[in-house]
């Protein structure tokens, strides 16, 4: 038989999964909400819960569409999503924990918690990639989640901020909750509340920013890590919640809505229906955290200035083919410059095996996670020995904030090296200036954009 685990909110039973010794607890439900409504954590079930299957993933433009069919996005879908079957659906607020088979509670394992990417309207936490982290076999407890995307996380409007005392941010909120979640129950699967780290990419990197400027999540979260999304910039930079009323009055036009409860109301397809209409006419992309008055509480710019981030040590770094190179890498590098707790930047540039696309957007999860036998790519000893380098890296962040161990090379600080970052990919492991001029160039030429 299975694990079983007696959490505060009541017995979980896990499952064997793609590593050796590893247990999975799958589509865990850490919150219920109705459509816009902010989430209500779960704190109690009855019974055995069955943790051997993941749980929904939010609805997203994909539910609604053959992939397959969709040539514009068929690149990411071959990579990370091809033969795999999703279900989706309005209650998707599950999560999923990695362990080791023979941890226990009291062993305080360090805690890595991993915010999927996709644009905040897409993606989910079971993908190839992600299933199943390494980590547990290095030591540290992995978890990934699900939350509200496109117009089911994101809308804003005057009559939803009546309700609540304010509005947006759902999907964000669903990740705070996820988090406090996680500190509330970790130490039963073997984790330590006060060793947490969080983790995301391109979109997830952007909540990862927004949760350490956060003054609700002060103290939930002892590191963070950042790919390819976080850091300073005013391209990326929310606006307060009003600025988006027009966008979603004029959804609800498109829906045929008159009213909030109408528009609550109507079929998740009509919903993405009136969204991606909206956005054809308004020419913007209609899903983006805003500043919400409670979790955002202003741009990342401006709050940085103000040095009102949690003071924790920071990894951050970009793909040599990512989307806007230089501009993500000076982002990274801006966040990672500012603070005055350790911060690491890296820059990854392995060529992928198996096409010219080179390192695209989002092509390092594959390392990060330790998940290259998932991959249809021709991976090399070289990938492989890569991988275990990262995820060494990444494991040592996460259980004491310094990346740097045993049989590594030196990982400097931003605040000691200044031009160099750690480069990850073509050349061995070490620290390196990349060429700006290579990543403008990339930028004018690139052939796989995010999602």
């Amino acid at each position: 038989m299975s694990k079983i685990v007696t959490t505060p909110c009541g017995q979980v039973q896990g499952t064997a999964c793609r590593l050796d010794n590893v247990t999975a607890f799958k589509g865990i439900r850490y919150a219920t909400a109705v459509r816009w409504e902010y989430p209500t954590p779960v704190t109690h079930w009855d019974g055995i819960y069955d943790a051997s299957k993941y749980g929904a993933c939010s609805y997203q433009p994909r539910s609604f569409y053959n992939e397959e069919e969709n040539l514009k996005k068929i690149f990411y879908y071959n990579e990370f999503r091809k033969n795999e079957t999703y279900t989706y659906s309005e209650d998707c607020l599950f999560l999923n924990i990695f362990t080791p088979d023979t941890v226990k509670e009291g062993d305080n394992l360090p805690v890595l918690i991993y915010i999927h990417g996709g644009g905040f309207t897409g993606g989910c936490g079971h993908e190839k990639h992600f299933d199943v982290p390494v980590w547990p076999t290095k030591g540290v407890i992995g978890v990934t989640l699900n939350y509200r995307l496109g117009p089911m996380g994101f809308v804003c409007l005057p009559e939803l901020k009546e309700e609540a005392g304010f509005t947006g941010n759902y999907g964000l909120f669903d990740q705070l909750t996820a988090i406090q979640w996680i500190k509330n129950n970790i130490a039963s699967f073997g984790g330590n509340p006060d060793n947490i780290t969080i983790m995301g990419q391109s979109a997830g990197a952007m909540s990862v920013q927004q949760h350490s400027l956060s003054p609700l999540t002060d103290g939930l979260f002892h590191k963070a890590v950042m790919s390819s999304g976080g850091g300073v910039s005013k391209i990326l930079a929310a606006a307060p919640a009003e600025k988006h009323y027009d966008f979603w009055k004029k959804a609800m036009e498109h829906a045929g809505c008159e009213t909030l409860e109408q528009f609550r109301t109507i079929s998740p397809e009509k919903l993405f229906e009136a969204w991606n209409l909206t956005k054809k006419e308004l020419r913007t992309p209609g899903s983006f955290p805003c500043i919400d008055g409670r979790l955002v509480t202003g741009t990342g710019a401006d709050l940085l200035a103000k040095d009102v981030q949690h003071k924790i040590p920071y990894m951050a770094g970009v793909t040599s083919e990512d989307m806007m190179p230089p501009i993500l890498f000076s982002m990274a590098k801006k966040w990672n410059g500012a603070q005055s707790t350790p911060a690491y930047t890296w820059y990854f540039d392995r060529q992928l095996p198996g096409d010219e696309n080179g390192a695209w957007h989002s092509s390092d999860l594959w390392y990060w996670f330790g998940t290259l036998p998932n991959c249809w790519r021709p991976m090399e000893e070289k990938d492989y020995e890569l991988s275990n380098h990262m995820t060494d890296y990444l494991c040592n962040f996460a259980k004491n904030g310094n990346p740097n161990g045993e049989n590594l090379p030196v990982w400097e600080t931003a605040a000691t090296e200044k031009n160099k970052v750690m480069n990850f990919g073509e050349q061995p492991t070490g620290m390196r200036k990349p060429s700006k001029a290579k990543m403008i160039l990339t930028m004018l030429t690139n052939k796989a954009v995010g999602e």
